[in-house]
Order: structure tokens, then C-alpha cells, then sequence
């Protein structure tokens, strides 16, 4: 075991952080009343070599290891949220799908300027009646000579006004249940693809969420990911990525609202003295620390299992539950360390609160996330060996599993 950053982390994230602190926090409060961030932003994350972080060099990424994109997770979600939504989606969900599943031409086609930032890259699974159940989906792939015809509507689907290419699934056999789904490659300019954003959101309001509808969209053959029939298993290994992304930002969040509470703690006075001199002041703050300290260890354990090629399912299933509650709770606290102050936009913890309710809901409820940890100390879930797996770290020449 090594608990130590390596160099190149720790430069990563002084210049997350530098980043953050220069061109998120001096806007986040007026982007998120107002519903919207400068989308000059994706530039300047692409220029930082943050759109393909963990993606190889060969295919236009920045070639570091899994647990470095937790790092920079850690650090965008400390200036809010919807940053590290877009990375979660752009590369958690998306980029790394590519690169678990993609042929290589799909590889070279939409991997490569999704990792330069030239492209962004989104996650089409969740529909109106399919959420946490996701054999119940409705949209339709009907192959017809070269291409399927895509009818459907996804719901909830981050980016879905600002990505160039989205990740689709859909039923090409609905009598086989969750083994006749497949995976798509949709390009935005295809005939017959909408979107439409979700607006008075209670949390993570910068971002830009809502809903994809397609009317008989043609799409290549050649844009199938796997085989057909491989979606769900697909699907299920985008969420271990994507997972694993959503921790990393709950430990930032974590971070976040330590940072501010102990500012307050030490510029707010009671009775004479600093409220942090007050022991149930202090208990907060020591519950604070002990979520980020453990929610820290158990995303760098999946990390790296992600990094020897191993399957993380279990782990990274556990550090996104106790990692979105610790943050949850985390985030109340704070706001009960401002006291008034706290139920305010003039301190950020207000939107920390809100922006802390969505991740224990998506990518797997925290009520999902109970029953198969339990499963799997029952003996009643166990997971099989995938038939494509994450390319281990570090990546050769060529960036192959």
C-alpha cells in the first residue's frame, strides 16, 4: 500500500484547484441563480488536458492513471458540482465506455476529440418510466439494411443541449428483457434527435440537464457499441465509471464544506469566544472529517483496483454510497455551522446542501447501493469477469486493454 500522491498528482491538482479558484468561484454564485455557465469554460478545461485526463495518449488524452481523474473530480466539485458533472458524463460515462468497448475506428473517430475537448461527450440511459429499473426503458433500435432506427426519449441526461455525441441504449430485441438492450453512438446533427433542458432544478442549477427525444433516427450500424444485445452489461460497467467520478466529487464536496465551516468557525463569535471552541460546533466539524478522511480511502481503493485492470464493481458501489452521504450530511452541517448565514447565498454552503441531494439519488440510489453491498456479504451477488476490461495503468504505446 502507498498512501502518497505521486508528483504528477499533486501538480494535477494545485492546478484543479488554481483553476477552480480563479475561473469557477469568482462566477458560481451568478451562474447558478441564473441557471447557466460561460461555456467557454469547456476550452479552458481542454486546454488543461482535463477533457481526457485518464484517456491514453494515443487516442488524444493526457495518459494518467484512474485515480488522478479523482483527483481532479475532488477539485471541481469543491467549486461546485455541475463541473464535475461534466467530467463525470464527458469521461466517467462516456470517453472511458469508448475506450472499455469502442472498435478502434470507433475509437479514433469519437474517442479522440472527445480527449482533446473537441467534442463533448454525454450518457443516454435513463427514461421517464426507467430509472433504477432499467430493463423497464422503452426506446427502440430496429435495424433496417445498414442502419437501426432509433425511437425513444431519454430523460434526466446531463449535457444534453451542449454534447456533441451521446451514448444511447436501447431495445433491439425486447423479448429478451435486459439482454436484448444495446449501446449506440448519436451524434447531435442526426435527423430527428431534440433536446430540451429541465429547468427549476433544486440543486446543481449551473448545469445544463434535460431530456432527448429521437423520431426515427438512423443510425450507422457501424456506430453499435459491443454487439447487440451487449448494452446492459455495457451500461453497468459506464456506471462503475461513472461511480467512481461521483465519489471522487463527494469528497470534494466533503472538502468544501470543511474549508468554509472552519473559516466560520474561526471569524464567527459567541458568548465571548470562537464557535469552534464549542464542542458541538465541534462535533460536526470531527464527523466532517471522518467522512472525507473514509470516503478519501475507499475511492483511491477503487482507483486503483481500475489501474491493475480488476473489477471494482463492489468497491466502487460502496465509496459512492458512503461518499454522496457523508457529503450529504457534511453539507447540513455546515449550514448549521452558519447558522442563519447558512440558509443564505451570501456563503456558498447553501448550495453545497442542494448540490449534495442530487448525487445520492442518480447513478444508483443510496437504496440500491444498501441492498447490493448486502448481496454481496449474503453470497447473493456475485460479479463475472467482463469480456472487455479498462486498459490497466500505465497504458502502453497503444493504449490497449
Amino acid at each position: 500500500m502507498d498512501f502518497e500522491f505521486t508528483d504528477e498528482q499533486k501538480m494535477l491538482r494545485k492546478t484543479a484547484r488554481q483553476f477552480v479558484d480563479t475561473e469557477i468561484m469568482p462566477h458560481i454564485q451568478k451562474w447558478d441563480a441564473e441557471g447557466r455557465f460561460d461555456p467557454a469554460i469547456w476550452k479552458k478545461l481542454a486546454n488543461l488536458g482535463f477533457m481526457g485526463v485518464c484517456i491514453p495518449e494515443q487516442y488524444g488524452g493526457s495518459g494518467m492513471d484512474y485515480n488522478s481523474l479523482a483527483v481532479l473530480c475532488e477539485e471541481l466539485e469543491r467549486g461546485d458540482t455541475t463541473f464535475r458533472t461534466a467530467v463525470s458524463v464527458h469521461i466517467g460515462l462516456n470517453s472511458m465506455s469508448l475506450m472499455q468497448w469502442g472498435s478502434e475506428e470507433q475509437k479514433l473517430k469519437y474517442l479522440v476529440p472527445q480527449a482533446k475537448g473537441e467534442k463533448i461527450g454525454a450518457f443516454g440511459l435513463t427514461e421517464p418510466g426507467a430509472g433504477s429499473d432499467v430493463a423497464a426503458m422503452v426506446t427502440t433500435a430496429v435495424r433496417d439494411g445498414d442502419d437501426y432506427v432509433l425511437n425513444g426519449q431519454k430523460t434526466w441526461i446531463s449535457l444534453c443541449d451542449v454534447a456533441d455525441h451521446f451514448l444511447v441504449f436501447a431495445y433491439t430485441d425486447k423479448k429478451m428483457k435486459h439482454h436484448g438492450i444495446s449501446a449506440f453512438i448519436v451524434e447531435r446533427t442526426t435527423p430527428g434527435f431534440s433536446s430540451k433542458a429541465i429547468k427549476g432544478k433544486y440543486g446543481i442549477r449551473a448545469g445544463n440537464t434535460g431530456e432527448l427525444f429521437f423520431e426515427d433516427m438512423r443510425i450507422p450500424a457501424a456506430n453499435l457499441l459491443g454487439g447487440e444485445g451487449d448494452g446492459f452489461k455495457i451500461a453497468m460497467a459506464s456506471l462503475d465509471n461513472g461511480r467512481f467520478t461521483v465519489a471522487a466529487g463527494a469528497v470534494g464536496l466533503i472538502m468544501g464544506c470543511l474549508e468554509e465551516s472552519v473559516k466560520y468557525c474561526h471569524a464567527r463569535e459567541t458568548f465571548g469566544k470562537e464557535i469552534g471552541r464549542h464542542q458541538l460546533v465541534q462535533q460536526m466539524i470531527a464527523k466532517m472529517e471522518a467522512g472525507y478522511q473514509m470516503s478519501r480511502l475507499l475511492v483511491y481503493r477503487a482507483g486503483e483496483m481500475k489501474n491493475k485492470g480488476l473489477r471494482n464493481t463492489r468497491e466502487t458501489s460502496l465509496a459512492k454510497w458512503q461518499a454522496c452521504d457523508f457529503a450529504n450530511k457534511a453539507a447540513d452541517d455546515a449550514v448549521q455551522i452558519h447558522g442563519a448565514y447558512g440558509y443564505s447565498d451570501e456563503y456558498p454552503v447553501a448550495r453545497f446542501l442542494r448540490n449534495s441531494k442530487a448525487p445520492v439519488i442518480y447513478e444508483g440510489t443510496r437504496e440500491i447501493h444498501t441492498i447490493m453491498q448486502a448481496e454481496y456479504v449474503l453470497g447473493y451477488r456475485e460479479d463475472k469477469k467482463l469480456s472487455n476490461v479498462l486498459p490497466e495503468w500505465p497504458f502502453d504505446r497503444k493504449g490497449k486493454p
